[in-house]
């Protein structure tokens, strides 16, 4: 049985260290801090308030470093003074809730690129989003929790000061962690899901995948000479792809398959804003002409308006969030989206013209949404 870990449980634990060693650093959540796995920073520290405490209470005290507030504007307005007095902090919410600050986000893009012409100012700590209980894991809130939209936005604006990160297990999440404390000038976005999942890197692989271009191949997946190289950027929708390719390997033996990670997007490209994937690179990994089949954790078009700054748009098919939602299972909200392992097994099974598995894979789709409705749980 396969061992799972948890992201979001990983992160907790770095933020309790953070807030231990540093006795000026900040962590920010309107409401979901217990919610969200981060409830390990309560161990060493205490929320701010002011108030009566009751027998009930989480620690707290008025001179607590874990700010609680619900109002998303209110926490990054208070967060970002605490950066400009060149003092770190976090703020981490649910993925749905988190464009309630889109637009003091573009308005601190705008501070950001202009505060680095003046000579006098020092580089700030970056402003660091934690977002989690995303669109693919609300089994009990729905369709009103579901929105990855702050990704989109922050890789269009054209002043490459966003990175959206993408970490695939605890691992990577760590890694990621580590980069956003140490980065400054930047917005940095990082999405995971809360639930344990399965580790499929070491600390080594995470940090070179970061530093070289944010992309690298998962060799243990991979075959030399693929047909088709499969791609994702997000913890759910790369677990989904790699089973996906298992299923082909079931049924069709004689297809080679690549797997080639994504850990990082910032503007127009793969990587982060100081380590872009280079064109040269992304064919390397990507192969010159092999069919690219891509699952991503937000709006499919995102990403497919990346990948089409390195190659042709033939090549390209791309799943994701489609804006479908519901209170539903987590297979479900994979099947509603076009973005389960199977359907990423019927494009593969169209372009090979085996419309045998075509048929195979769509009735285990209808099998898995008739379980689903009945019983309330997948049947994967």
């Amino acid at each position: 049985m396969t061992e799972l870990y948890s992201s979001a449980e990983r992160i907790g634990e770095l933020l309790a260290e953070q807030l231990k060693n540093d006795p000026h650093f900040y962590f920010f959540s309107p409401d979901e801090t217990t919610s969200n796995k981060f409830s390990q920073i309560y161990e060493v520290a205490e929320r701010a308030w002011s108030l009566p405490i009751e027998e009930w209470d989480l620690p707290e005290s008025p001179n607590g470093r874990v700010v609680e507030m619900l109002s998303e504007n209110v926490l990054f307005s208070v967060m970002t003074g605490h950066l400009t007095n060149n003092e770190q902090a976090m703020l981490g919410s649910y993925e749905a809730f988190l464009p309630v600050i889109t637009a003091q986000l573009l308005q601190q893009i705008k501070f950001i690129k202009q505060a680095r012409n003046v000579t006098w100012r020092t580089p700030m700590p970056a402003v660091n989003l934690l977002s989690t209980s995303t669109c693919w894991r609300q089994d009990h809130n729905g369709f009103t929790h579901q929105s990855p939209a702050l990704i989109s936005m922050l890789l269009s604006v054209p002043s490459n000061l966003a990175n959206c990160l993408f970490p695939v297990d605890d691992v990577a999440a760590e890694t990621a962690f580590n980069f956003m404390l140490d980065s400054r000038d930047v917005v940095n976005l990082t999405t995971f899901d809360k639930n344990p999942r399965p580790r499929y890197l070491d600390s080594k692989q995470a940090e070179l995948q970061l530093k070289n271009g944010g992309a690298s191949i998962y060799q243990a997946a991979s075959d030399e000479d693929p047909n088709f190289v499969l791609t994702a950027a997000g913890d759910i929708a790369t677990h989904e792809t790699l089973e996906a390719m298992r299923i082909i390997r079931k049924d069709m033996p004689e297809v080679k398959l690549r797997f080639v990670g994504i850990g990082a997007l910032s503007y127009r490209a793969i990587g982060t804003t100081q380590n872009k994937l280079s064109r040269e690179r992304f064919m390397e990994l990507f192969t010159p002409d092999r069919p690219i089949l891509a699952n991503f954790h937000g709006y499919p078009e995102t990403l497919e308006n990346i990948l089409e700054n390195y190659t042709e748009r033939r090549r390209l098919r791309v799943h994701g969030f489609n804006e479908e939602g519901s209170t539903t299972t987590p297979f479900e909200m994979l099947r509603r989206n076009a973005a389960s392992r199977y359907d990423l097994a019927i494009d593969i099974a169209k372009v090979l013209k085996r419309p045998d598995l075509v048929t195979k894979y769509e009735d285990r789709l209808a099998q898995n949404h008739l379980h689903a409705i009945k019983y309330g749980i997948d049947m994967i």
